[in-house]
């Protein structure tokens, strides 16, 4: 036989100040004592699977140690039991920045947050623009750096692919694809791929970096997402009297050069992340109308793609550089295609302890 007892109200009376029911109370997996409240303990496929989900609702998680609150934008942790992170994803590595775990995505994939709550570094360097097809050269793709908070869950990285490069008279530069960290309703970092070189279409196209423009257009701009501080730089403008030589692509840090000044590339910036300054994210250098065949070598610092100066084609952006695409060259009778953007990079970073 059991036995209840049900209070709808108690009222303290003259001299009376506590109630006491043993030494404790106990609801379900819920404790009460005199010197602490222990809440109910479940884990992440637990608490995925059943538990309820009013705003306010705490649990612990016994699969990554963390007390849990329901929020109107899901679990969070309450507080920050740890502020040490431990997560899985991409290739990684503990030894080249010691004391320190970097994950690199040259690929699609995930970052995987198991325990911890805290900042981590990241470096979002999304794609090149593909050169024009005679003959500005492709803009690097947008260069992100900073910090970010991050909690258990998992968060999608994309690592976007370079724009191809242009033909002749025949189809333009496309432009770079984003890289990107997020974690829908959590946080998200998104960089933009670089600008296409002016090609069939003159004008560059505007991305992360812009694109330098055909001898006869106009550059394209860069920053396109807005950020601050800006991801990228603008294009140059061609250059319009013999040898008629297309702008370079913008770069992480410097513009394309005009082609009236060499349509060089601009050049990116510099990263020590992984533990070693890497240089990324330089611009296409412009292709040149000249019947030498000599190429000009002139891509920006951090992968950017030499242009050609005659009868070859631009050469590629770097790969994992974000570095963009050279423009190519043109002789008196025939244009030359554009080199290819080089493809992006997501590298995130944090302390072991």
């Amino acid at each position: 036989m059991t036995s209840k007892i049900i209070v709808n109200n108690i009222e303290a009376d003259a001299g009376v100040s506590t109630v006491t029911f043993g030494d404790s109370i106990t609801v379900g997996n819920t404790l009460i004592t005199s010197t602490s409240i222990g809440i109910g303990t479940t884990t992440t496929a637990g608490r995925n699977a059943g538990v309820g989900t009013a705003n306010g609702t705490l649990i612990y998680n016994s699969t990554n140690g963390l007390v849990e609150v329901y929020t109107p934008i899901g679990w969070d942790v309450v507080g920050k039991q740890t502020n040490v992170i431990s997560a899985t994803g991409g290739t990684e590595d503990t030894s080249n920045r010691p004391g320190w775990k970097v994950h690199t995505f040259t690929s699609p994939g995930s970052f995987t947050v198991t325990a911890g709550t805290n900042d981590v570094e990241y470096l979002v360097v999304a794609a090149g623009g593909g050169g024009g097809g005679t003959l500005g050269g492709g803009g690097a793709g947008g260069y992100r750096t900073g910090t970010l908070s991050v909690s258990p869950g998992t968060y999608t990285i994309q690592r976007g692919g370079g724009g191809s490069g242009g033909t002749w008279g025949g189809v333009d530069a496309t432009q770079g694809v984003p890289s990107f960290i997020t974690n829908p309703g959590i946080s998200s970092i998104t960089a933009t791929g670089g600008g296409r070189g002016g090609g069939v279409s003159p004008d560059g196209g505007s991305g992360g970096s812009g694109g330098g423009s055909k001898f006869s257009g106009t550059a394209g701009s860069g920053n396109a997402g807005g950020y601050d501080p800006a991801e990228g730089t603008d294009g140059g403008d061609g250059n319009p009297a013999f040898p008629y030589r297309g702008g370079g692509g913008g770069g992480a840090s410097d513009p394309g050069t005009p082609g009236s000044s060499g349509g060089a590339g601009g050049d990116g910036s510099s990263s020590s992340i992984t533990g070693s300054s890497v240089a990324r994210g330089g611009g296409g250098g412009g292709g040149e109308y000249y019947p030498t065949g000599v190429a000009s070598n002139n891509g920006g610092i951090g992968g950017g793609g030499g242009g050609s100066s005659g009868s070859r084609a631009g050469d590629a952006g770097t790969a994992n550089t974000g570095g963009g695409g050279g423009g190519g060259g043109s002789t008196p009778t025939t244009g030359y295609a554009g080199g290819a953007g080089g493809s992006g990079i997501v590298i995130i970073a944090y302390p072991t302890t």
